[in-house]
């Protein structure tokens, strides 16, 4: 998630669009195709989206990594603004981007199945075991960023991907964990998907969850230089 100062804020931005669209792509793409093979197995299928979410979501650290941090996620960009390592102006577009390329990715991923391409999704997600699913998924994904950033950002890309992997398991929401991802699967209606009315808890979750991970980190870190 660290990322070179190379790069112009022009193709920051595309790294951060193309990153949360293929993302986006790979969450519904995969349900999709999981819930056609798996003959009625949630739990078969559920699995087979983990993987590819999980699989996906390392690649594309690695690809877009060096250019933009990686983020794909308003709650990481939250967390560097806060660490004052995004002004205010970069991380509103970059929340900008996200959302742009997910909304695009979930479009592309049912136009590959041969689905209406513009859904309102109907599946019901609104519950407090839901919403207290996405604060600890949030914080859990935050955490793991902000202290292997500090101390082993090699490890980065891998970590994420299995904790994202896992947190589909551990989480009563299966861990959307991301506000560009929540208002994306708003647009299908399949297997990934989430009602519009029930979004706002979910990002609202997500803030805290983000907020609560940046304090801790700050916490543990404090007084302690980078490690190699």
């Amino acid at each position: 998630m660290t990322h070179l100062n190379l790069a112009t804020k022009g193709q920051k931005l595309a790294a951060e669009c193309l990153g949360t669209g293929f993302l986006l792509a790979a969450v519904v793409g995969s349900g999709i195709m999981a819930a056609k093979l798996s003959d009625g197995n949630v739990g078969l299928a559920l699995l087979a989206n983990a993987i590819a979410t999980g699989a996906a979501l390392t690649v594309l650290i690695q690809m877009f990594g060096p250019l933009s941090g990686a983020h794909f996620n308003p709650a990481v960009s939250l967390a560097f603004r806060l660490n004052g390592e995004l002004s205010t102006r970069d991380f509103a577009a970059y929340c900008g981007v996200q959302v742009l390329g997910g909304c695009v990715g979930v479009l592309l991923a049912n136009a590959m199945f041969d689905l209406p391409v513009l859904q309102a999704s109907t599946t019901v997600r609104s519950s407090t075991g839901l919403w207290l699913s996405e604060v600890v998924a949030t914080f859990g994904l935050v955490l793991t960023i902000l202290l292997l950033v500090r101390f082993k950002p090699e490890r980065v890309a891998a970590a994420v991907g299995l904790y994202i992997t896992s947190a589909y398991w551990f989480t009563a929401s299966t861990s959307f964990a991301n506000p560009a991802v929540t208002i994306a699967r708003s647009l299908t209606d399949t297997f990934a998907g989430i009602r519009a009315e029930d979004m706002a808890p979910f990002i609202a979750a997500q803030i805290v969850g983000a907020t609560l991970a940046w304090w801790v980190a700050g916490l543990l870190t404090s007084n302690q230089g980078s490690r190699a």
